[in-house]
C-alpha cells in the first residue's frame, strides 16, 4: 500500500513545470487529479514579477485555496476576489477561463485542494438546499460557469489542519483514506451556506463561538505550564469570563481546567515515551510543582504511575 501512495504522489508534469518556471517550491502532498479526482498541493515561492496563477487550474475543476502568506486574486477584472494572508476560499474553473494572479515580491505560502466533478458527485447531492451555487453547477455541469466564492478567515482549527496535511499523523497505508476524509471535511467547511436569514445568523453565532474556543485552545497550548487566569484569557478573546466558561463547556464538553489537565497529561505521556525525561522533569515541564499531585492525576488519567509508563500499559510489556 505504501508503494501505491508513492505512485499517487507523483507530480503532474505540466503543473509542476508551471510552478518550477518561477522557481517555486511545489510539492504534491497527496493524490492525482486525473485518477483519484483529488489533489493536495503545497506552494511556496517569491516571484519577481506578477505570476499568472491560473495556468495551474484544471478545466472543469473546483479548487480550494488555504492561503497562509502572500496575496493573490482570482476572478474577472474588476470583480476579482483577493486572497490575502490568513484567508481561504474556493473557485470553479468552468468553460470561461478564470483570471488569477500572484503578486510580485511577496513570499507566497498556500495549500490548494483540487477536486474533479466526479469526486464531488461521489460525495455531494446537487439538490441540497444549502449547497453553494458554484458547487451545484459543478455537479450538474449544465452551465460551465466559472466563478469565485467569497473568502473567509483561516481559524486556528484550519491552520492546524494545514499543518497536519504537510505531516500526516497516520501510517502510509492509511493515507489514502485519511487524505480523502480531509478533502470531505474541507468540502463540508466551505461548500455549504445557510438557506435562511435566521439560519445564517445562527450559523454565524456558532462560527464565532467555535473560533473563540479555538483561540482559547491556542492560548492554553502556548501557556500550558502556567495557564493564564480566566479573566486574562477572556480579555484576549473578547468576551466576559462567564460567557467564555459557558461557551467553552458547550463546545468541548469540558471546563477549561479539565481541558488544561487533559492537555498536560497528553504532553506528559508524550515526554515520558521519549525516555529522555524523568518523572520530576516531566511534572515541572507540564506545570505541576507537586510531584504527588502530578502522579495522582497521571494515574487517574492513564491507570498507571508515571514511573511505569508506558511499560504499565496493556501490550507494552506490563502485566
Amino acid at each position: 500500500m505504501a508503494s501505491g501512495i508513492r505512485k499517487m504522489a507523483a507530480p503532474v508534469l505540466s503543473e509542476a513545470a508551471t510552478w518550477r518556471a518561477i522557481g517555486a517550491s511545489w510539492r504534491q502532498l497527496f493524490g492525482d487529479f486525473q485518477k483519484l479526482g483529488v489533489s493536495f498541493e503545497w506552494h511556496e515561492f517569491t516571484p519577481r514579477e506578477n505570476f499568472d496563477w491560473s495556468r495551474s487550474f484544471h478545466p472543469e475543476s473546483v479548487e480550494m485555496c488555504l492561503n497562509l502568506s502572500g496575496t493573490g486574486e482570482v476572478g474577472p477584472a474588476g470583480k476579482a476576489v483577493r486572497f490575502t494572508p490568513g484567508m481561504a476560499g474556493f473557485y470553479r474553473q468552468g468553460k470561461t477561463p478564470l483570471r488569477a494572479v500572484r503578486f510580485a515580491g511577496e513570499a507566497h505560502q498556500f495549500i490548494t485542494v483540487e477536486l474533479s466533478p466526479a469526486f464531488l458527485a461521489r460525495h455531494l447531492a446537487p439538490d441540497t438546499a444549502d449547497l453553494h451555487p458554484l458547487i451545484a453547477s459543478a455537479l450538474t455541469g449544465s452551465d460551465g460557469v466559472s466563478g469565485v466564492a467569497p473568502v473567509t478567515a483561516l481559524n486556528a482549527r484550519l491552520k492546524e489542519l494545514m499543518a497536519s496535511l504537510q505531516q500526516p499523523p497516520v501510517l502510509a497505508s492509511a493515507q489514502t483514506l485519511w487524505f480523502q476524509a480531509k478533502a470531505i471535511e474541507l468540502m463540508g467547511e466551505f461548500f455549504f451556506q445557510p438557506s435562511s436569514t435566521d439560519e445564517l445568523f445562527c450559523h454565524r453565532q456558532q462560527r464565532v463561538a467555535r473560533d473563540r474556543v479555538e483561540a482559547v485552545l491556542a492560548i492554553l497550548r502556548r501557556h500550558l505550564a502556567q495557564t493564564p487566569p480566566l479573566e486574562q484569557i477572556a480579555r484576549e478573546v473578547g468576551c466576559s469570563p462567564f460567557y467564555l466558561s459557558r461557551t467553552f463547556s458547550k463546545e468541548t464538553g469540558q471546563t477549561i481546567p479539565q481541558y488544561v489537565r487533559q492537555l498536560r497529561m497528553e504532553k506528559a505521556a508524550g515526554l515520558l515515551k521519549t525516555g529522555r525525561y524523568n518523572v520530576t522533569e516531566v511534572a515541572l515541564e507540564v506545570g505541576y510543582n507537586s510531584l504527588s499531585h502530578f502522579s495522582q492525576t497521571f494515574h487517574q488519567t492513564f491507570g498507571c504511575c508515571p514511573g511505569l509508563y508506558p511499560m504499565g500499559l496493556p501490550g507494552q510489556g506490563g502485566k
